[in-house]
This record gives C-alpha cells, sequence and structure tokens, in this order.
C-alpha cells in the first residue's frame, strides 16, 4: 500500500459552490415556508370549492312532522310575510288579485337568464331567493338580476335546513350569503327565505327560535301561499294549475330557477303569466306587497353582514324601488333604483364580499384545471408503467439469453476509485469486500480533508487485510468531484470503477461491471444499488423505491440508449470517456447525472448492469434523506438545465436531448410534482364525496403499483416479504418524496445552489453476504 501525501502550498480558496453555500442557506427557509404556503393554499382552494358544492358542511337533513305547539296560532294561520317590528311577530298577506312571482335555489347559468328574459319581455318584477354559494359562482348573472329591478333575498349559503343548526352555523349561512351578494351586485338584502320552507302552517317548534332570530336582527321571513311544484316536472298546465291561486285572491307564488332541469318552468312561465294577467292581477315583488299593505319598507338587515346585525340605521337608504308593487312592471330604468329590501354595501362588506367572489373565482378555475392535470399524471403514471413492464422485461430476457455476449471477456486489471470524506465508520467494510474481488483491481482512495482518521483507518485496514495494490491520496477538502477527478488522474488502468465510501461489493461485482466494456462503443456502465440496511421501515421504504423506481427505470433506459443517471455507490467508466468530457464537474450538485449525460453528448453509450450489485447505507433518519434527496432532485434539474442544448443537437446528443430528457423530465419532475394531486384529490373524495369508491380508486393504483414492484423484485431475485410495507410507504414515505420535489423546484426558480452535505453513517453494512436477504 501506498500513501500520497496532500498537495501543499497555499490555502485553496473557497469554491464557486461553496461561496454560494451561505448564501443558499439564508434563503432555505424561505423557500420552505413558500413551498408549505402554496400547498396551504391548494388544500383552502379545494375547500373553498368543496363548500361552494356542499360537499365540505353539507347537512342534508330535512325536519317532518315536527310539533308546532310553540308557534303562535295568528302567525299559523297569517299571510306569507312574517317580521318582528318591535320584537311582535307580525305576519301581512298579498292584497287580492296580486302576485309576489318568488324564486328558489337559483342563480344558475342555464335556467335563471332565460327566466330574466321572460320576466323583462312581460315587464314583471320577481323576487328570487338565492343560494350564496350559486351567487358567488355566477356573481354576473346575481348583477343583472338587481339591474334589471328584481329583488333578492337569502336560501342560506349551502342550502341546509337551519332548524338543525347552531346558532354560530345559522349567523355564518346568512353573513355568508350577504357577503356574496355585496361582491356580486354592491348589496345587501332584508329578505329570508328558509329552504324547504312551504306555506306558514309548516313552521315548527324547531323552527321557530330562528325565524324569532333572523326577525329580532331585522330579516322579513317570506313563505308562500301558492306552490306550482315545478320541482316536481309534472308538466306546463299542471305548473300553471298549481300556481294560480283560488277565487281571486292574491298570493305569493314559488317557482324555481336552479336546484335541477327546469325547462318545464321556462314554458309555463310566459303562459302564466298570461293568463293571470287576463285575469286582472298584477305582480310586484315582497317589498311591493309590504308597502301597498302599510307594513312600511322590511326592517333593516345586513348591511353590516360582517358583525351579524341587520342595518336598520340604513333603512332609508333604498328607494321604494318600483311603483311599491301597485303596477304590472319594473322596466329597465327602475334598475337603477334599489329595491326597499336592498341595502347599497359600503365600506367592510363591499371589500369583503368582493374578496370572496375573487377567491371563488379562482377555485372555480383552480380546481377543474387540477382536475384535468390528475387526469394527465394518471394517465402518464400508467403509461410510465406499462413502458417500464414491457421494457424491463424485453431487456431482462435480452441481457440473461445464454448466448448473449458483449464480447471477449475483459480480463484487464481496473481502478476502484473511491472518494471519501469522514468515512471512519464504512471505510474498513469497503475494502473488505473488495479484497475478495475476483477481478484484478487496484484500489485508490482519496481522502478529501477528512477529520475523522479515514485515511489512517484505511491504512490500517489494507494493511490487515495484506493488499498491497491500495493507494491513499489526501487531499484539502474540495468536494466530491474534485476527489474522483484526482483519482482518474491517478488511475493506472483504462477502465475505472467509482463508489462510494459507505458501499460494500460482492465478489464478483466488478468482474460483472466490466463485461460490457468489450464493446467499444461503451462508454460507462450502470451497477445495481442495493439498500444493505433495509432493517428499518425507513430503510425498506427505501429498498421498495431502489429495485423499482431506480433499477426497473434503468432497464427501460437501457433499451432506450438514454440512461440519465450512472449511480455514484456503483458505476464504470472509460477513462479516456471521463477525460474527453472534461471529467466530474463542480457545476452541479449530481455529478453521476452530469457526467452520464455528457457521455451521451460524446457519443458514447451507457448500459445497465444487472449482475454488478453493490450494498449501500441508505440515510437512516428522515431529516436526512430529505437532504440527500433534495440534493439529487436539484441536481438532476441542473444537469438538466446545464445540457439542455440537446435538445436542438444532432446525433447522439440530440438523440439524449429528444429522448432522454423529456423521459426524465415527465416521468422525474412534472408527474412527481404533480403526482400528490392523486392523493389530495383522493383524499378529498373520501372525506367529502364517495368514500367507498375513492377507496376503491386508491386500492386499484396501489394494486396497479404493487404488480409493478413484484415484478422487479422478481427479476432481482428479492424477497416479496418487504412489499408488506408499500402501502405505509405510499402514505407516508412517497409524500415526503413528493414535498423534496416541490421544494428542490422552488430552489431551482429562485435560482438558489446547495453545496453537497456529508450524510452521517453507522457503518451497519458489512459484507455483502451479511447485507443480503
Amino acid at each position: 500500500m501506498t500513501t500520497t501525501p496532500p498537495s501543499r502550498g497555499r490555502r485553496r480558496a473557497p469554491s464557486r459552490m461553496e461561496r454560494a453555500a451561505g448564501r443558499a442557506a439564508a434563503l432555505q427557509k424561505p423557500r420552505v415556508i413558500l413551498a408549505l404556503l402554496l400547498l396551504l393554499a391548494l388544500t383552502c382552494v379545494m375547500l373553498l370549492d368543496g363548500y361552494l358544492r356542499a360537499e365540505v358542511g353539507g347537512d342534508q337533513r330535512v325536519r317532518t312532522g315536527a310539533s308546532s305547539s310553540d308557534v303562535p296560532d295568528d302567525v299559523l294561520e297569517g299571510g306569507p310575510i312574517l317580521s318582528f317590528r318591535g320584537g311582535q311577530a307580525t305576519t301581512v298577506s298579498v292584497p287580492d288579485k296580486t302576485i309576489a312571482l318568488t324564486f328558489d335555489d337559483g342563480p344558475n347559468p342555464t335556467w335563471t337568464p332565460q327566466v330574466l328574459e321572460i320576466l323583462e319581455e312581460y315587464d314583471v318584477p320577481g323576487t328570487f331567493f338565492m343560494v350564496g354559494s350559486m351567487v358567488s359562482r355566477y356573481p354576473d348573472i346575481v348583477d343583472d338580476l338587481v339591474d334589471q329591478g328584481n329583488e333578492v333575498g337569502i336560501h342560506t349559503f349551502t342550502h341546509v335546513d337551519l332548524s338543525y343548526q347552531s346558532d354560530a352555523r345559522i349567523t355564518r349561512e346568512i353573513e355568508q350569503t350577504q357577503l356574496a351578494l355585496a361582491g356580486a351586485a354592491g348589496i345587501t338584502t332584508t329578505l329570508f327565505r328558509a329552504p324547504y320552507s312551504s306555506e306558514m302552517d309548516a313552521i315548527d317548534n324547531y323552527s321557530w327560535p330562528v325565524y324569532k332570530k333572523l326577525g329580532e336582527d331585522g330579516y322579513t321571513s317570506v313563505f308562500i301561499d301558492t306552490d306550482s311544484d315545478d320541482w316536481k316536472k309534472p308538466g306546463v298546465s299542471k305548473i300553471i294549475k298549481w300556481a294560480t291561486p283560488e277565487d281571486g285572491e292574491g298570493a305569493s307564488v314559488l317557482f324555481h330557477d336552479a336546484g335541477g332541469e327546469r325547462s318545464q318552468t321556462i314554458k309555463a312561465l310566459p303562459k302564466y303569466i298570461e293568463k293571470m294577467k287576463a285575469k286582472g292581477y298584477t305582480f310586484t315583488t315582497i317589498s311591493g306587497v309590504m308597502a301597498e299593505q302599510g307594513a312600511g319598507a322590511p326592517a333593516a338587515a345586513a348591511a353590516g353582514a360582517g358583525q351579524g346585525t341587520a342595518p336598520g340605521a340604513e333603512a332609508a337608504q333604498g328607494g321604494t324601488g318600483t311603483d311599491n308593487g301597485t303596477g304590472t312592471g319594473t322596466g329597465a330604468d327602475s334598475g337603477s333604483q334599489l329595491q326597499a329590501a336592498h341595502r347599497e354595501a359600503t365600506g367592510t362588506t363591499l371589500y369583503e364580499g368582493k374578496a370572496l367572489i375573487a377567491a371563488v373565482r379562482v377555485a372555480e378555475w383552480t380546481v377543474p384545471a387540477l382536475s384535468v392535470g390528475l387526469m394527465v399524471v394518471g394517465v402518464a403514471v400508467m403509461g410510465r408503467f406499462g413502458m417500464m413492464l414491457i421494457l424491463a422485461r424485453r431487456h431482462y430476457r435480452q441481457r440473461n439469453k445464454r448466448r448473449f455476449s458483449w464480447g471477449p471477456t475483459v480480463t484487464r486489471p481496473v481502478s476502484v476509485i473511491v472518494p471519501a470524506y469522514n468515512e471512519k465508520e464504512c471505510i474498513a467494510n469497503t475494502l473488505k469486500s473488495l479484497a475478495q474481488s475476483t477481478h484484478p483491481i487496484e484500489v485508490i482512495i482519496v481522502d478529501d480533508g477528512s477529520s475523522d482518521g479515514t485515511s489512517e483507518i484505511a491504512r490500517e485496514a489494507a494493511d490487515a487485510l495484506g493488499m498491497t495494490n491500495v493507494r491513499v491520496i489526501r487531499q484539502e477538502n474540495a468536494g466530491k468531484p474534485a476527489a474522483l477527478n484526482n483519482g482518474v488522474r491517478n488511475a493506472s488502468h483504462d477502465i475505472v470503477v467509482m463508489m462510494d465510501g459507505d458501499t460494500v461489493f460482492e465478489a464478483e461485482t466488478v468482474r460483472h461491471l466490466v463485461q460490457p466494456f468489450a464493446d467499444p462503443q461503451v462508454g460507462a456502465v450502470a451497477g445495481n444499488a442495493k439498500v444493505g440496511n433495509r432493517n428499518t421501515i425507513i430503510g425498506a421504504w427505501q429498498h421498495i423505491e431502489y429495485v423499482m423506481g431506480f433499477n426497473l427505470d434503468r432497464r427501460m433506459y437501457d433499451l432506450l440508449r438514454c440512461m440519465p443517471t450512472i449511480p455514484g455507490a456503483i458505476g464504470a467508466f472509460r477513462r479516456e470517456a471521463v477525460l474527453e468530457v472534461g471529467g466530474m464537474s463542480e457545476d452541479t450538485l449530481a455529478e453521476d447525472t452530469d457526467i452520464t449525460i455528457a457521455m451521451h453528448r460524446a457519443g458514447w453509450r451507457v448500459v445497465y448492469q444487472e449482475h454488478a450489485r453493490a450494498w449501500t447505507e441508505a440515510p437512516g433518519s428522515l431529516k436526512q434523506l430529505w437532504s440527500q434527496r433534495y440534493r439529487w432532485s436539484y441536481g438532476t434539474m441542473q444537469a438538466l438545465w446545464k445540457h439542455r442544448k440537446s435538445l436542438t443537437d444532432k446525433g447522439p446528443s440530440g438523440r439524449f436531448g429528444r429522448v432522454g430528457m423529456p423521459l426524465v423530465v415527465i416521468f422525474q419532475i412534472i408527474t412527481p410534482v404533480f403526482a400528490p394531486l392523486i392523493d389530495v384529490f383522493t383524499a378529498y373524495s373520501m372525506i367529502f364525496v364517495d368514500f367507498k369508491a375513492a377507496l376503491l380508486a386508491w386500492l386499484a393504483v396501489l394494486g396497479i403499483q404493487l404488480f409493478c414492484a413484484a415484478y422487479a423484485f422478481r427479476l432481482d431475485k428479492e424477497k416479496y416479504r418487504y412489499l408488506l410495507m408499500m402501502p405505509l410507504q405510499q402514505l407516508a414515505y412517497r409524500q415526503m418524496m413528493y414535498l423534496v420535489l416541490i421544494h428542490s423546484c422552488i430552489t431551482a426558480l429562485t435560482g438558489g445552489r446547495l453545496r453537497w452535505q456529508k450524510l452521517k453513517r453507522t457503518g451497519e453494512v458489512g459484507t455483502p453476504a451479511g447485507a443480503g436477504g
């Protein structure tokens, strides 16, 4: 064994990457916060969308058959308009020969505009009781409706039976609807109609306190005298018949402009208006009824919706709207005035309302876009699985034929380069494994400024093993690429094998690894890296990832002749090829990916040798795992960007640019970044939509992944018991890998730089025999 002392002279100045390290460290925390904020924003957008569609907090309970013993008789037998002026329950009836047309459940982008056209054509006003979530989704319709002179009332935000809800939920339902109206049309309203309500005699002991509470807040609750039952879709003639009051009586009549297919309503409405006008009826709003009956303008409500109080002080703001309900129409010119029930939204209420509408617009755009993205990601993931299975099988069958040969057997000695930085726990095991090599080798250990006695331990281990073919070269700390380049310069042979200082080889590893060099076109060979410390949960998860995600991929890339990465743990190179491409570069954090792409661009072939196995120690903690994968993913992005010109190159370089680079970008960056959508939408669907269907879909995807993993384990002759950890891996480990990649993308987009990080090792990966199983 020989030892080369460290170089002497002036102390090395900090490298470009080391100078950037301090700046990068200061930027990491803001980037992590930004990534978490993006995730939080996506969650909030999805929750808002679910809430708008009553998928979050929805309550489909409807109370029936309850007693009304606590409700005053004069209320049960009174008119359909209920207010609490002065704290006393008062009802108002619609005058004879008068119709107050009311519409529930809107706005709807299909039916509400058609209703408005009919009302405008016949110069008839309507009172629309709107669902807040629908208002926030279709604000332009509400604005047009108000401008046309129609009246608006609250029908809650999510169309729930308020008799089941807490006081806080009731307040929230009202306030949110008021904010939606403020953002959509610049108004609030004093009118309220409860979902699932009908005539006055339907008030029961559970709903009565709700009406009293809202009445105390200044709201007027509106019921009906006559129900068209158009939601039953009984036919146009029956809708008209059921909506017609008896004996010339006045009525609050109910139609629907949303909540289902309303074509029969659209056909019935003009015929109904013509019929009632022919009978001498006039049409008015709820405010018009109250004015004509001398009840005055509705009590104030909701300009202060944000505070949960009614705008009593602002009652004088609104005009009487039209002709106080005594005429037959509103006319376009009346749209410039506020209906008596309307209040102009000002101040905080107006701005909060506009903010709500803006947020809903974002949600309405984002969620469908994410759904499309989910479909694209799903197709890409399934396509990748199919491609991997087909090409991996072809690769296995091709390389394991009895007659397959790379050419004449390679028997000449090779140089094994081991870059080492503070590897005192592992370096002895590494040398012990190399001492058993069946192929002639020289070992070059490059100690990159270790402070733990790595070089001394290496010398002692080599002496103890009787290895005379070991050289230890010490250098000042300059990073892994510099250590590898130093080893290449000092190599005695034309083939160099590179391995990490925490890795152990099997006795046949080097022999298998160098055989492809019998083909003069082969410039580099990727070996089969195995996780040695797989007895922990994290180790088992990484074992699955290595076998399925890395080695199955490499079989595919090998056949496509666009292998993107030779693993640092085990790879072999022609020395001339390494020197031709300029050696290991410090331009990126993924020097292995960088030089592999450079090999392709220089015209060399890069292949995968499955039988050349190396056992490496995977990170033992989540923190170390994050550091390693962060460097890997960010370094890969750097390497791809560095070699972006291969997209337009000709020859071998162009082949990688137009085949390999798109595959890496799609399968290792874009798809994984958006893959969390699958999990997010699965969780969303399980909680808010259809638990059973979502669970079955997730299990189906898991089944496909298990099948692919099992096939990969079969090709690598691994034991299947580790696949029992795969469901848990999908729920925990994979999410962390997503966050790492997203963090890396943010770093890349913000121009950050990272230095190579040394992971803490335990030396628990000993001889290959002990690592297997």
